[in-house]
């Protein structure tokens, strides 16, 4: 790591109301630059969940409207916001930011940067020219995956970087522990259980997962499934489930603050996106020693290798998941090997610090380039 030469003041800009992984990273990030001396301030929806958690961990917030990306007085404000935090560089978040935050911060002559999550094509066009030829100064991918798809857009692979996502192993320690959180939610202390994290999307893939069940069923393997999370995909997955006869089985928790009790709880963790940048929720099950069944897309399997830290299915693919689930509940032993190479994995790169480092770096590297350091 560079040695920093002053504490910087870092405009940080999301777009999203919501809450998910990439919101989790943001606040991994603002909570490390503070701990090295960093002033960050947060741009955000007034009334949104980031804005929410930034009082709640004593994080400068400035809401931002953002509904329209290219709103005139949107950006009037972003633009009002930056010269009044006078930041050293700003941080662009979400696609929404890119516009809203990224127009504003170059009509500043502020020098900014990106970070893209999501494994998904770029397109090669003139917007996307501007954007990463003026607007910003670096694309950061979290993934190699998600680099891919920066180049395909016509990226230029100099100005990309990868800072994959990470967890703080530390957050994941269970407060209540395997025994009481089954023993609250009813649930018997020698059945098997797998847990999903994921936000109730398509692009998740817990209508696959619900598949894969209902053929474990009718080979007389019943787990019990607990999904934690929210979305507008549930009462289809929940009316899904009802016509499978899954209702015995599965548990929608909705959204849950207490992850680490939930990993501490399950036997076998599973991500079934069809696409994903990279994947945070298999980060913290690896890094709570726990056996993850995911699907081959993305960054998801980059950061699960497969027969060492999970096992990695075809997405779309309820056949080869169930055979994946069926393999590990046949087979204690396996779960034990998988579950105990997590944590190491997450050694390898995932941790918090490592994401601190990669990004203070940079941030030095974009200032001195912009004759700020």
């Amino acid at each position: 790591m560079t040695t920093p030469h002053r504490p910087l003041t870092l405009a940080h800009v999301t777009g999203e109301t919501g809450f998910s992984g990439g919101e989790l990273q943001v606040f991994l990030l603002l909570e490390g630059l503070r701990k090295r001396g960093h002033h960050s301030v947060l741009l955000c929806p007034p009334g949104s969940r980031s804005q929410q958690e930034a009082a709640r961990r004593g994080i400068e917030a400035r809401p931002i409207r953002t509904g329209n990306e290219w709103s005139p007085r949107s950006i009037w404000e972003m633009r009002r916001e930056l010269r009044a935090s006078a930041p050293d560089l700003v941080h662009l978040h979400t696609g929404r930011a890119n516009w809203l935050g990224g127009l504003a911060a170059w009509n500043l002559g502020l020098p900014a940067l990106t970070t893209r999550r999501m494994d998904r094509a770029v397109k090669r066009n003139a917007r996307t020219r501007f954007m990463y030829s003026r607007v910003v100064r670096r694309a950061i991918a979290i993934s190699a995956a998600v680099r891919a798809r920066l180049i395909e857009g016509g990226v230029a692979p100099a100005m990309i970087r990868v800072i994959t996502s990470a967890v703080d192993p530390e957050a994941l320690y269970p407060q209540l522990g395997r025994a009481a959180t089954r023993a609250q939610a009813g649930l018997a202390s020698h059945a098997t259980l797998l847990l999903a994290v994921a936000a109730l999307v398509h692009r998740k893939g817990i209508d696959v997962l619900l598949d894969a069940l209902a053929r474990l069923a009718d080979d007389g393997l019943r787990p019990a499934l607990w999904i934690a999370g929210q979305g507008p995909a549930r009462p289809a997955l929940e009316k899904q489930a009802r016509e499978l006869g899954l209702d015995h089985q599965v548990r929608f928790l909705g959204e849950r603050s207490d992850i680490a009790d939930l990993l501490a709880a399950c036997d076998v963790f599973i991500l079934p996106s069809r696409h994903e940048g990279l994947g945070v929720a298999a980060l913290e099950a690896m890094a709570a020693a726990r056996p993850v069944v995911a699907t081959r897309v993305g960054g998801l399997a980059e950061a699960v290798v497969d027969e060492r830290t999970g096992l990695l299915v075809p997405p779309d693919d309820p056949g080869a998941l169930a055979d994946a689930l069926a393999r590990l509940l046949h087979d204690p032993a396996l779960r034990e090997r998988l579950a105990a190479e997590g944590p190491a994995r997450v050694a390898e790169g995932f941790g918090a610090d490592d994401l601190v480092d990669a990004y203070e770096d940079l941030y030095f590297e974009v200032l001195a380039e912009a004759g700020r350091s």
